[in-house]
């Protein structure tokens, strides 16, 4: 036993694993419903509204609800993503100890000490069925998984089936009201519509449980004689196979094992037992000391298994399921079937090789744990853990490709074996605590002792070394020496993997990884909250690994990713550039592709490749919040600028990395206070007070301001800031400027102003105001005495007033000049950003005109560095320089002299263009089909192109003209624009010119649609599946366009979806009914009405000659509402009387023209409504669940039930996505 999971709580009576998710429900004793993630072992919620002990719950296959049922009498249902019981069901009339979804119907069926089975409508909330026959306690009853029975166990010794076929056929097709029993009747003695089909007799005791086989006639159960039985049911009776012994007490429940041939059974004698169902014997026992167990629950489609106990839960396997192998240069070796078999990663040819002997002890994990190849002699070490842990050693034939029958391999014991050397392997002896050095063949040459006393495993560590698991660590062990040669502390390592060139390890463990050299030096660990399951080394040096659920990546100093998500476990074998190929638990060899750009981003950011970064940012569609946070984190944020659309992230990453003039740019679209405030902090550190100015200015920060002129020197705007002050009614503020300025008489106007007459007084004695003095003197009863020492306070003359300080430059790292020519050229922002971005002026900002007065005109700062109309000199300084003559510009009109320079070649427009874009037509266009052919794959899950091949080819040869050279020089290639004006710059952010219009496939579509009309159906579909071609590679411009585009692919999509059906209704000429059938679907179809009415013309005439005049009715009503022609109606009417006289059909189809539907399009069935479906990611046509993973048959490029993004087809959606 394996154990997964395990909890603790009260008693547990009822357990139910969720169809999909890593769920499990535990009913408990206390009266509570536990909800648990067993994956990651936590509580995710608890529905306590029973009163008493809840025997029963059961996950529903698709609703998001379960049922339970306890000893209050009551039925609950709930729904958990709402937590709450949505409504009770109440008839029982003592305790209910099981409860069951049917698999298919809304049916629950439900067992209760009232002797009694009922059988429920959850959606109509009633019961429908009452099974009566038991004369004593009903333990369990449940539903088999495909046919119309139920089995249930009672305490009166008997096992019975019950036939439901009638209530199912009620149900589906109800029959009249005269053959219905009354309600009363039915409670009291059982309806007609469930009876008893067999009785089983043979136990002793009570019986505690019955069961069925998921596919075989069998039934199991189990009962208080301490008895396991095995019978066989026919279409005419029931009989008793075989008894198995062993438990010796109660059993309490017994079942079939869903995917091998066993039966697992758990009794109140605190054990479970597993059974081998074919020769019907005990195969494994596991025991509790303290805990009687009460229930058992096995996953629907997974190998697991829970027991409910005494004093909780646990869940678990019987056995381990992941293969044993080992990769060797391009091969992979592995057991499967009891093969030991090759499978070639380039040619993808799998080989079986030898066949490998079955275990000779019966029981489970017996089979082969790990593999190990030795190339040289071209041998196998096959270890298990049979017999306590053992070893075979199998040597390949060399032409390996024979099935050969089991060679006489040369076994062994050990718990560990691996080689050590070409001919030689060693062996962990526990028992003997040795490790043995042997020969191939299986001789002892050499021993010798463990490097330490707990070592429990041996790993392979290069030759001669060997890797020598402990409790808490890892010992590199030299087996020549004897002597430890490195230790590394970890937790415990199921798992080694070595890296191609055996420099770097990977240690794992439950939970985690352990990255370590070759020496045994710890690089990095890696810890997930969910089991770790298997890894290998690709080609630059990232670790790939698997856990339940994930393939994820670890890059050696620790970082690490998530690459894609699983849909079952799997077990990574080996990775070649963007495929990975490994294991799944059948044994099957799968290749899951994978995206690697992100880890090979960060790779390169890891070992300073800058080059290579650059490129990959320039070409790579990188992305998202992670990359984001990573460059940030990893100290780039200037790399991180350049994937940022929003310009608060963007303020803050240039902030960050001293870019200036991005935080500037980034303010003005923000506009906020805060924003403006930290860009005066930054701009102040970088020495940058003109943009200081305007961040203070923005902000309205009157006292930083002030003194921010009063540093600088600017006297004239810190007298504009006094005037400011004035009119702002601030008396500090004026005062501060007056000081500021050294402006004695405005200093002692404000303190006369305000009252303070005696500071008015001696402010003026000292500085020699006589005038002012005498004047305020007037006001004072006593003068105070003039300072003697005092002196006029003046501001410090500034060393520079015009430039910026030049205190901290900031220099530009590798990336910032490399993306300099691609950003936004904020020196040539237009209108207000000019004098904006240069810290100029911009002084209307600060409401001059706060109380009123006017004036505003007095105030104007001005715009430093603007010339003034008679100062030539002023602003700019544009005098003319007196340059010498040697380096006067030479004579233009003669230019034998000159030296022609060659000027440095540009960035061809086709990169260029497809750097800028993640559209799949301008890529095309650009020639960069790689590029296209990836984002038509992500975008819309497109994997066969050829169809797109001659489209992309246009697209490619379109934007570009041909312009004859001289004379024996070649003809030169210019690029063609879309938009293009004699505005637009020489070199910009373009898009190549495309040559599909809307326009033109507006036109196409007119065309398909008379050729529809005139009934040219090969040429229509040819048309149609051209337009839905022509969209994958259109490129448009507004969103509006982008509605039209998607609008017009569905009706193209709808229009191939129905001329397919009448194409294949043609091929059934001899066979009517399929005819007919597809006859109808054509008329489901979305089509224009005048292409709807002809459709529905040709229904009605087929059903009306198959005599079908029920559904030829349904057709005529639909012609009668579309208001067709005269002659069309007269003759629907017609019909239509015809058909009303006798209202039957003599021929069954497979048509409800009552239940909504799409037809699929590969098999041309319909698919109805809240059925599952797959859909094609690229034209979203509807096909049937068993369609997916295949070609759709309509667009002929995309795959089924592919996950992709959506159509892209203007730039629009990408600044809207991001």
């Amino acid at each position: 036993m394996l154990t997964k999971f395990e909890t603790k709580s009260n008693r547990v009576k009822g357990l139910s694993f969720h169809p999909k998710r890593p769920w499990i429900l535990a009913s408990l004793h206390s009266g509570v419903v536990q909800l648990w993630d067993y994956r990651m072992g936590t509580l995710i919620d608890r529905f306590d509204e029973h009163d008493g002990p809840v025997r029963g719950v059961h996950f529903h296959s698709s609703q998001p609800l379960f049922v339970s049922g306890g000893d209050d009498y009551k039925i609950k249902i709930w729904n958990y993503k709402m937590r709450r019981c949505l409504f009770t069901l109440l008839g029982h009339l003592d305790y209910i100890r099981t409860v069951q979804f049917h698999q298919e119907y809304p049916w629950i069926v439900s067992a209760s000490d009232d002797q009694t089975i009922r059988i429920w409508n959850w959606q109509s909330r009633n019961c429908i069925s009452v099974l009566t026959g038991h004369n004593h306690y009903v333990m369990c009853a449940s539903f088999h998984i495909k046919e119309d029975l139920v089995v249930s166990a009672s305490l009166d010794q008997t096992v019975r089936v019950w036939d439901i076929g009638g209530l199912r056929k009620k149900t589906v097709a109800p029959a009249d009201e005269i053959l219905r029993l009354p309600q009363m009747n039915t409670d009291l003695f059982g309806g007609g519509d469930a009876v008893v089909k067999y009785v089983l007799e043979g136990h002793d005791r009570g019986v505690n449980w019955a069961a069925f086989h998921p596919s075989l006639p069998l039934i199991i159960s189990g009962a208080d004689d301490r008895q396991v039985k095995l019978w066989r049911m026919n279409d005419t009776k029931a009989w008793e196979v075989d008894t198995l012994r062993g438990h010796v007490n109660n059993v309490s429940c017994v079942m079939f094992h869903a995917r091998q041939d066993i039966i697992v059974s758990n009794s109140e004698d605190k054990s479970i037992r597993v059974w081998d169902m074919s020769k019907r014997t005990g195969v494994q026992t596991f025991r509790r000391e303290h805990d009687r167990f009460w229930i058992l629950c096995a996953h629907p489609e997974m190998n697991l298994l829970a027991a409910g106990h005494d004093s909780g839960m646990i869940v678990f396997k019987l056995e381990r399921e992941r293969p044993a192998y080992y990769t060797h240069a391009g091969t992979l070796y592995y057991i499967k079937d009891r093969y030991l078999r090759t499978f070639d990663y380039s040619s993808a040819r799998d080989n079986p090789l030898i066949s490998i002997r079955r275990p000779g002890t019966t029981g489970s994990n017996q089979g082969p744990r790990s593999l190990h190849y030795n190339p040289a002699e071209n041998c196998v070490l096959v270890c298990s853990d049979a017999d306590g842990g053992s070893y075979e050693l199998y040597v390949i034939p060399k032409d390996g490709s024979g099935r050969s029958e089991a060679q006489d391999s040369k076994r062994g014991s050990g718990s560990s074996a691996v080689f050590v050397a070409r001919n030689r392997f060693a062996v962990l002896d526990k028992s003997q605590h040795q490790i043995l050095i042997k020969n191939l063949k299986n001789e002892v040459t050499k021993k010798c002792a463990p490097p330490c006393a707990s070592t429990d495993a041996i790993f392979y560590a290069g030759t001669g070394n060997l890797l020598c698991r402990s409790d808490d660590r890892m010992i590199l062990f030299d087996i020549q020496q004897r002597s430890a040669m490195a230790e590394l502390t970890t937790p415990l390592i199921k798992y080694v993997v070595w890296s191609t060139d055996n420099n770097f390890v990977a240690l794992l463990s439950k939970h985690a990884i352990v990255i370590a050299n070759r020496r045994l030096n710890h690089l990095c660990t890696v810890h997930e909250t969910i089991r770790v399951k298997s890894g290998a080394w690709d080609d630059f040096g990232v670790f790939i690994y698997t856990t339940l659920n994930h393939i994820k990546y670890c890059l050696p100093n620790g970082d690490n990713g998530i690459i894609r998500t699983l849909d079952v476990p799997v077990y990574v074998t080996k990775v070649f550039g963007n495929t990975v190929f490994c294991l799944d638990r059948d044994g099957k060899c799968r290749s899951i592709e994978i995206d690697t750009t992100e880890y090979v981003f960060k790779l390169a950011l890891v070992q300073r490749k800058y080059d290579q970064v650059l490129q990959m940012i320039r070409s790579a569609p990188l992305c998202g919040q992670s990359i984001i946070a990573y460059l940030q984190q990893k100290g780039f944020p200037e790399v991180a600028l350049h994937f940022v659309k929003d310009e608060r992230t963007r303020f803050n990453l240039a902030i960050e990395c001293g870019n200036i003039e991005v935080a500037l740019a980034s303010a003005h679209e923000l506009d906020d206070k805060d924003v403006w405030h930290k860009l005066g902090v930054e701009a102040l550190r970088q020495g940058n007070h003109q943009i200081v100015e305007f961040s203070y200015q923005k902000t309205k920060n009157f006292e930083r301001l002030s003194f921010l002129y009063l540093i600088t020197g600017n006297t004239e705007k810190l007298g504009k800031m006094l005037k400011i002050a004035e009119m702002r009614n601030d008396v500090m503020g004026r005062f501060h400027n007056a000081l500021y300025l050294g402006d004695v008489r405005e200093r002692v106007k404000i303190l006369e102003e305000v009252g303070h007459f005696p500071l008015a007084y001696v402010t003026a004695q000292t500085h020699g105001l006589t005038e002012d003095a005498e004047r305020i003197a007037e006001n004072l009863e006593e003068l105070p005495s003039a300072l003697p020492d005092a002196r006029l306070m003046l501001p410090p003359t500034p060393i520079t007033r015009e430039d910026n300080w030049p205190l901290l430059t900031v220099s530009k790292g590798f990336f910032e000049g490399a993306f300099s020519a691609e950003g936004p050229d904020y020196a040539a922002l237009e209108g207000e950003d000019i004098a904006d971005g240069a810290g100029w002026g911009a002084d209307d900002d600060l409401d001059l005109n706060m109380d009123g007065e006017q004036g505003g005109d007095d105030l104007d700062m001005g715009e430093p560095g603007e010339p003034g109309e008679d100062d030539d000199d002023a602003g700019w300084e544009m005098e003319d320089l007196d340059l010498p003559a040697d380096v006067a510009p030479a004579d233009v009109g003669d230019g034998a002299d000159a030296v022609f320079v060659m000027p440095n070649s540009g960035v061809p427009p086709a990169q260029r263009w497809a750097s800028n874009s993640s559209l799949a037509g301008v890529c095309a266009a650009a020639g960069s089909f790689d590029i296209a052919l990836r984002h038509l794959n992500r975008q819309l899950g497109i994997v066969n192109f050829e169809p797109l091949k001659p489209y992309l080819i246009d697209l490619a040869l379109g934007p570009f003209a041909i312009l004859p050279g001289m004379p024996s020089s070649p003809a030169l290639f210019a690029g063609l624009e879309r938009n293009w004006s004699d505005s637009s710059p020489p070199v910009g952010k373009g898009s190549p010119a495309i040559i599909y219009q809307l326009p033109k496939l507006e036109d196409t579509l007119r065309k398909a649609y008379k050729m529809t009309t005139e009934g040219k159906f090969a040429d229509a579909l040819k048309s149609f599946k051209a337009i839905i071609h022509t969209i994958f590679c259109l490129v448009v411009d507004s969103r509006k366009e982008v509605d039209e585009v998607k609008e017009l692919l569905t009706i193209a999509r709808d229009y191939v979806c129905a001329l397919q059906i009448e194409t294949k209704r043609k091929e059934f000429k001899d066979d009517p009914v399929r005819s007919a059938e597809l006859a109808a679907y054509f008329t489901h179809c979305n089509m224009q009405p005048t292409h709807l009415t002809l459709s529905l013309r040709a229904a009605m005439s087929t059903f009306y000659k198959m005599k079908n005049f029920q559904t030829a009715a349904t057709f005529c009503r639909r012609l009668l509402e579309l208001n067709p022609g005269q002659k069309t109606a007269q003759q629907a009417r017609q019909v239509l009387a015809a058909c009303e006289r006798t209202p039957t059909d003599a021929v069954e189809v497979n048509y409800d023209p009552r239940n909504p539907f799409v037809t699929c399009a590969g098999t041309y069935v319909p698919v109805y409504r809240g059925n599952r479906d797959a859909s094609c990611p690229a034209c979203g046509t509807k096909f049937v669940p068993d369609m997916a993973g295949s070609i759709c048959t309509v667009c002929e490029v995309g795959k089924i039930g592919m996950d992709a993004s959506g159509l892209m087809c203007s730039s629009s959606q990408s600044r809207f996505m991001d």
